[in-house]
Protein backbone atom coordinates (compact mmCIF):
# COMPACT_ATOMS: atom_id res chain seq x y z
CA UNK A 1 0.00 0.00 0.00
CA UNK A 2 1.39 3.38 -0.96
CA UNK A 3 0.43 6.46 1.25
CA UNK A 4 0.70 10.24 0.72
CA UNK A 5 0.71 13.25 2.64
CA UNK A 6 1.67 17.19 2.70
CA UNK A 7 2.35 19.57 5.61
CA UNK A 8 2.02 23.44 4.56
CA UNK A 9 5.29 25.43 6.17
CA UNK A 10 3.08 28.25 6.98
CA UNK A 11 3.71 29.27 10.40
CA UNK A 12 5.10 27.03 13.70
CA UNK A 13 3.82 23.27 13.56
CA UNK A 14 0.91 23.08 16.48
CA UNK A 15 -0.72 20.01 19.00
CA UNK A 16 -3.68 20.15 16.35
CA UNK A 17 -1.00 19.36 13.33
CA UNK A 18 0.51 16.94 15.44
CA UNK A 19 -2.13 14.77 16.49
CA UNK A 20 -3.77 14.96 13.23
CA UNK A 21 -1.67 14.19 10.85
CA UNK A 22 2.03 14.20 11.91
CA UNK A 23 2.01 10.99 13.82
CA UNK A 24 -0.12 9.49 10.89
CA UNK A 25 2.83 9.90 9.23
CA UNK A 26 5.10 8.11 11.61
CA UNK A 27 2.84 5.18 11.93
CA UNK A 28 2.43 5.17 7.66
CA UNK A 29 6.51 3.89 7.51
CA UNK A 30 5.03 0.77 9.52
CA UNK A 31 1.97 0.16 7.40
CA UNK A 32 2.92 0.57 3.61
CA UNK A 33 5.22 2.71 1.25
CA UNK A 34 5.33 5.97 3.10
CA UNK A 35 5.38 9.57 1.07
CA UNK A 36 5.49 12.86 2.42
CA UNK A 37 6.35 16.14 1.58
CA UNK A 38 6.46 19.93 2.33
CA UNK A 39 4.26 21.58 0.31
CA UNK A 40 5.74 24.26 -0.26
CA UNK A 41 4.03 25.66 -3.66
CA UNK A 42 0.68 25.83 -1.62
CA UNK A 43 2.26 28.21 0.37
CA UNK A 44 2.00 30.63 -2.40
CA UNK A 45 -1.36 30.80 -2.17
CA UNK A 46 -1.71 33.00 1.27
CA UNK A 47 0.63 36.28 1.75
CA UNK A 48 4.18 35.20 2.93
CA UNK A 49 7.20 37.13 3.52
CA UNK A 50 9.95 35.52 0.33
CA UNK A 51 13.06 35.54 2.96
CA UNK A 52 11.21 33.25 5.08
CA UNK A 53 9.67 30.76 2.97
CA UNK A 54 12.56 28.41 3.03
CA UNK A 55 13.04 28.79 6.70
CA UNK A 56 9.80 27.90 7.37
CA UNK A 57 10.71 25.17 4.83
CA UNK A 58 13.48 24.12 6.83
CA UNK A 59 11.24 24.30 10.43
CA UNK A 60 8.90 22.22 8.92
CA UNK A 61 11.34 19.05 7.91
CA UNK A 62 12.89 19.15 11.38
CA UNK A 63 9.89 18.58 13.53
CA UNK A 64 8.92 15.53 10.88
CA UNK A 65 12.13 13.72 11.42
CA UNK A 66 11.87 15.16 14.60
CA UNK A 67 8.49 12.89 15.31
CA UNK A 68 10.19 10.16 13.95
CA UNK A 69 10.07 10.36 10.16
CA UNK A 70 13.48 8.47 9.07
CA UNK A 71 14.50 9.14 5.27
CA UNK A 72 15.89 5.46 4.97
CA UNK A 73 11.81 4.12 5.71
CA UNK A 74 9.99 6.56 3.61
CA UNK A 75 10.62 9.39 0.76
CA UNK A 76 10.58 12.55 2.20
CA UNK A 77 10.69 15.65 -0.39
CA UNK A 78 9.80 19.37 -0.84
CA UNK A 79 7.07 19.67 -3.62
CA UNK A 80 8.92 22.22 -5.57
CA UNK A 81 11.88 20.08 -6.33
CA UNK A 82 9.39 17.63 -8.23
CA UNK A 83 7.86 20.12 -11.14
CA UNK A 84 5.90 16.83 -12.14
CA UNK A 85 3.26 18.82 -9.28
CA UNK A 86 2.65 21.99 -11.34
CA UNK A 87 2.01 20.06 -14.62
CA UNK A 88 0.12 17.56 -13.25
CA UNK A 89 -2.31 20.27 -11.85
CA UNK A 90 -2.83 21.70 -15.00
CA UNK A 91 -3.66 18.37 -16.89
CA UNK A 92 -6.44 17.42 -14.30
CA UNK A 93 -8.06 21.19 -14.58
CA UNK A 94 -9.63 19.66 -17.61
CA UNK A 95 -11.51 17.13 -15.06
CA UNK A 96 -12.00 19.47 -12.06
CA UNK A 97 -15.51 20.56 -11.99
CA UNK A 98 -15.31 25.08 -11.47
CA UNK A 99 -18.46 24.42 -9.54
CA UNK A 100 -16.77 22.25 -6.84
CA UNK A 101 -14.45 24.41 -6.16
CA UNK A 102 -16.50 27.31 -5.29
CA UNK A 103 -18.57 24.76 -2.87
CA UNK A 104 -14.74 24.19 -1.19
CA UNK A 105 -15.35 25.39 2.93
CA UNK A 106 -11.32 26.24 3.09
CA UNK A 107 -11.53 28.35 0.35
CA UNK A 108 -14.51 30.58 1.22
CA UNK A 109 -12.82 30.61 5.18
CA UNK A 110 -9.70 31.58 3.68
CA UNK A 111 -10.92 34.71 0.78
CA UNK A 112 -13.31 35.72 3.21
CA UNK A 113 -15.50 38.72 2.00
CA UNK A 114 -12.38 39.32 -0.43
CA UNK A 115 -13.47 36.46 -2.17
CA UNK A 116 -13.21 38.67 -5.85
CA UNK A 117 -9.34 39.63 -4.82
CA UNK A 118 -8.34 36.36 -4.12
CA UNK A 119 -5.65 34.36 -5.55
CA UNK A 120 -6.72 31.93 -8.82
CA UNK A 121 -3.95 30.17 -6.87
CA UNK A 122 -6.19 29.56 -3.81
CA UNK A 123 -9.39 29.31 -5.70
CA UNK A 124 -7.33 25.93 -7.77
CA UNK A 125 -5.32 24.72 -4.18
CA UNK A 126 -7.57 21.86 -4.37
CA UNK A 127 -6.33 20.77 -8.09
CA UNK A 128 -3.13 21.30 -6.79
CA UNK A 129 -3.49 19.15 -3.95
CA UNK A 130 -5.34 16.46 -5.70
CA UNK A 131 -2.27 16.29 -8.16
CA UNK A 132 0.34 15.77 -5.11
CA UNK A 133 -1.58 12.41 -4.18
CA UNK A 134 -2.50 11.18 -7.75
CA UNK A 135 0.93 11.80 -8.97
CA UNK A 136 2.01 9.06 -6.93
CA UNK A 137 -1.10 6.65 -7.22
CA UNK A 138 -1.17 6.41 -3.14
CA UNK A 139 -4.21 4.00 -1.60
CA UNK A 140 -4.23 5.99 1.35
CA UNK A 141 -4.27 9.93 2.50
CA UNK A 142 -3.18 10.35 6.19
CA UNK A 143 -5.63 14.19 7.23
CA UNK A 144 -7.42 15.72 9.71
CA UNK A 145 -11.01 16.01 9.61
CA UNK A 146 -10.88 19.41 8.01
CA UNK A 147 -9.52 18.12 4.88
CA UNK A 148 -12.25 15.29 4.43
CA UNK A 149 -14.00 17.70 1.51
CA UNK A 150 -10.02 18.00 -0.15
CA UNK A 151 -10.09 14.33 0.18
CA UNK A 152 -13.47 13.90 -1.55
CA UNK A 153 -12.46 16.45 -4.50
CA UNK A 154 -9.29 14.27 -5.91
CA UNK A 155 -11.44 11.23 -5.92
CA UNK A 156 -13.96 12.65 -7.81
CA UNK A 157 -11.09 14.05 -10.27
CA UNK A 158 -9.52 10.63 -10.29
CA UNK A 159 -12.77 8.92 -10.98
CA UNK A 160 -13.50 11.80 -13.77
CA UNK A 161 -10.49 11.64 -15.43
CA UNK A 162 -10.68 7.31 -15.64
CA UNK A 163 -13.97 7.64 -16.99
CA UNK A 164 -12.86 9.67 -19.77
CA UNK A 165 -9.00 8.29 -20.52
CA UNK A 166 -9.09 5.07 -19.47
CA UNK A 167 -7.95 3.51 -15.91
CA UNK A 168 -4.97 5.91 -15.33
CA UNK A 169 -5.08 7.00 -11.74
CA UNK A 170 -5.67 5.30 -8.42
CA UNK A 171 -8.46 6.52 -6.13
CA UNK A 172 -7.53 7.08 -2.75
CA UNK A 173 -8.70 6.64 0.41
CA UNK A 174 -8.52 9.06 3.18
CA UNK A 175 -7.33 8.05 6.79
CA UNK A 176 -8.66 10.01 9.62
CA UNK A 177 -7.73 9.80 13.25
CA UNK A 178 -10.74 7.92 15.65
CA UNK A 179 -9.26 10.51 18.05
CA UNK A 180 -8.27 13.86 18.23
CA UNK A 181 -8.81 13.96 14.00
CA UNK A 182 -9.56 17.75 14.92
CA UNK A 183 -8.33 19.64 18.22
CA UNK A 184 -9.84 23.04 18.57
CA UNK A 185 -8.25 25.93 19.71
CA UNK A 186 -8.17 26.08 23.76
CA UNK A 187 -9.41 29.95 24.03
CA UNK A 188 -12.03 29.68 20.99
CA UNK A 189 -13.00 26.26 21.29
CA UNK A 190 -15.43 26.54 18.59
CA UNK A 191 -12.73 26.71 15.56
CA UNK A 192 -9.92 24.25 15.03
CA UNK A 193 -6.30 24.76 16.11
CA UNK A 194 -4.90 26.97 13.36
CA UNK A 195 -1.62 29.57 12.53
CA UNK A 196 -3.75 31.50 10.67
CA UNK A 197 -6.97 31.97 12.13
CA UNK A 198 -6.26 31.08 16.12
CA UNK A 199 -5.36 32.86 18.74
CA UNK A 200 -1.90 32.78 20.56
CA UNK A 201 -2.78 31.88 23.70
CA UNK A 202 -4.87 28.98 22.09
CA UNK A 203 -2.35 27.34 20.18
CA UNK A 204 0.18 24.69 21.91
CA UNK A 205 3.04 24.44 19.33
CA UNK A 206 5.25 21.30 19.27
CA UNK A 207 8.02 23.49 19.98
CA UNK A 208 6.81 25.40 22.97
CA UNK A 209 8.81 25.05 26.06
CA UNK A 210 7.09 23.17 29.22
CA UNK A 211 5.97 26.00 31.37
CA UNK A 212 4.31 27.97 28.33
CA UNK A 213 2.50 24.59 27.57
CA UNK A 214 1.16 24.19 31.13
CA UNK A 215 0.59 28.31 31.27
CA UNK A 216 -1.70 28.11 28.00
CA UNK A 217 -3.65 25.48 29.51
CA UNK A 218 -4.37 26.77 32.89
CA UNK A 219 -5.87 29.76 30.93
CA UNK A 220 -7.72 27.25 28.60
CA UNK A 221 -11.76 28.09 28.20
CA UNK A 222 -13.70 25.92 29.91
CA UNK A 223 -17.49 25.73 30.64
CA UNK A 224 -20.43 26.34 33.02
CA UNK A 225 -20.76 23.67 35.75
CA UNK A 226 -17.91 21.74 37.00
CA UNK A 227 -18.29 18.07 35.45
CA UNK A 228 -15.92 16.51 33.02
CA UNK A 229 -17.52 15.19 30.20
CA UNK A 230 -18.28 15.86 26.73
CA UNK A 231 -21.24 17.59 25.28
CA UNK A 232 -22.30 20.27 23.13
CA UNK A 233 -23.27 22.40 25.53
CA UNK A 234 -19.31 21.99 26.70
CA UNK A 235 -17.05 22.56 23.57
CA UNK A 236 -14.16 23.78 26.34
CA UNK A 237 -13.54 20.59 28.22
CA UNK A 238 -14.53 18.37 25.15
CA UNK A 239 -11.70 19.62 23.30
CA UNK A 240 -9.55 18.94 26.67
CA UNK A 241 -11.08 15.56 26.87
CA UNK A 242 -10.26 14.78 23.10
CA UNK A 243 -7.13 16.22 23.70
CA UNK A 244 -6.08 13.80 26.42
CA UNK A 245 -7.74 10.65 24.91
CA UNK A 246 -5.36 11.60 21.85
CA UNK A 247 -1.94 12.09 23.72
CA UNK A 248 -2.58 8.90 25.77
CA UNK A 249 -4.17 6.51 22.95
CA UNK A 250 -6.96 5.72 24.86
CA UNK A 251 -10.73 6.83 24.68
CA UNK A 252 -12.43 10.11 25.06
CA UNK A 253 -14.84 7.46 26.92
CA UNK A 254 -11.75 5.97 29.22
CA UNK A 255 -10.87 9.99 29.98
CA UNK A 256 -14.43 10.79 31.04
CA UNK A 257 -14.17 7.74 33.52
CA UNK A 258 -11.10 8.33 35.34
CA UNK A 259 -12.05 11.97 35.62
CA UNK A 260 -15.62 11.65 36.76
CA UNK A 261 -15.14 13.24 40.18
CA UNK A 262 -12.41 16.00 39.00
CA UNK A 263 -12.80 19.27 38.95
CA UNK A 264 -11.57 21.69 36.02
CA UNK A 265 -8.50 22.69 37.93
CA UNK A 266 -6.50 19.25 38.28
CA UNK A 267 -8.55 18.16 35.08
CA UNK A 268 -6.33 20.56 32.91
CA UNK A 269 -2.93 20.15 34.81
CA UNK A 270 -3.74 15.95 34.09
CA UNK A 271 -3.80 17.01 30.34
CA UNK A 272 -1.01 20.14 30.30
CA UNK A 273 1.50 17.25 31.66
CA UNK A 274 0.24 14.74 29.46
CA UNK A 275 1.24 17.28 26.50
CA UNK A 276 4.68 18.51 27.92
CA UNK A 277 5.46 14.55 28.70
CA UNK A 278 4.29 13.78 24.92
CA UNK A 279 5.92 16.59 23.26
CA UNK A 280 9.28 17.03 25.36
CA UNK A 281 11.38 14.20 22.97
CA UNK A 282 10.24 15.96 19.85
CA UNK A 283 11.13 19.23 21.31
CA UNK A 284 14.74 18.16 22.13
CA UNK A 285 15.21 16.53 19.02
CA UNK A 286 13.79 19.17 16.32
CA UNK A 287 16.46 21.65 18.73
CA UNK A 288 19.33 19.48 17.38
CA UNK A 289 18.19 18.90 13.75
CA UNK A 290 17.24 22.76 13.07
CA UNK A 291 20.70 23.69 12.99
CA UNK A 292 22.05 21.45 10.66
CA UNK A 293 20.35 22.92 7.63
CA UNK A 294 22.63 21.72 4.89
CA UNK A 295 21.85 18.20 6.43
CA UNK A 296 18.18 18.84 6.30
CA UNK A 297 18.69 20.48 2.16
CA UNK A 298 20.37 16.83 1.96
CA UNK A 299 17.34 14.90 3.19
CA UNK A 300 15.09 16.58 0.98
CA UNK A 301 17.00 16.73 -2.12
CA UNK A 302 17.25 12.44 -1.56
CA UNK A 303 13.56 12.55 -1.39
CA UNK A 304 13.07 14.52 -4.58
CA UNK A 305 15.13 12.19 -6.42
CA UNK A 306 13.00 9.09 -5.82
CA UNK A 307 9.82 11.14 -5.87
CA UNK A 308 10.37 12.10 -9.17
CA UNK A 309 10.80 8.62 -10.52
CA UNK A 310 7.17 7.75 -9.63
CA UNK A 311 5.81 11.24 -10.35
CA UNK A 312 7.32 11.31 -13.99
CA UNK A 313 6.02 7.57 -14.59
CA UNK A 314 2.38 8.53 -13.75
CA UNK A 315 2.61 11.85 -15.54
CA UNK A 316 3.93 10.64 -18.89
CA UNK A 317 0.71 7.88 -18.27
CA UNK A 318 -1.39 11.16 -18.10
CA UNK A 319 -0.40 12.86 -20.83
CA UNK A 320 -0.34 9.42 -22.88
CA UNK A 321 -3.70 8.95 -22.27
CA UNK A 322 -5.13 12.77 -22.69
CA UNK A 323 -2.90 12.75 -26.28
CA UNK A 324 -0.17 15.20 -25.05
CA UNK A 325 2.44 15.43 -26.57
CA UNK A 326 4.68 12.90 -28.66
CA UNK A 327 3.29 9.11 -29.19
CA UNK A 328 5.34 7.19 -26.01
CA UNK A 329 7.90 4.42 -27.52
CA UNK A 330 7.47 1.59 -25.12
CA UNK A 331 11.07 -0.10 -25.20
Amino acid sequence: MRIFSGIQPTGRKHLGNYIGAITQYVAGQDRGEGIYCVVDLHALTVPYEPDGLRDAVYDTAAVLLAAGLEPERCIFFRQSDVVEHPELTWLLMSVTSYGDLTRMTQFKDKAGKQRERSTAGLFNYPVLMAADVLAYRAHEVPVGDDQRQHVELMRDVAERFNARFGETLVVPEARIPAVGARIMDLKSPDRKMSTTTGTPAGLIYVTDEPAAIAKKFRSAVTDIGSEVRRGPDKPGITNLIDILAAVRGVTPDAIEAEFARSQYGPFKTAVADAVIEYLTPVRERYQQLRDDEAGLERALATGAEKARVIAAQTLADVREAMGVGPVRVRV
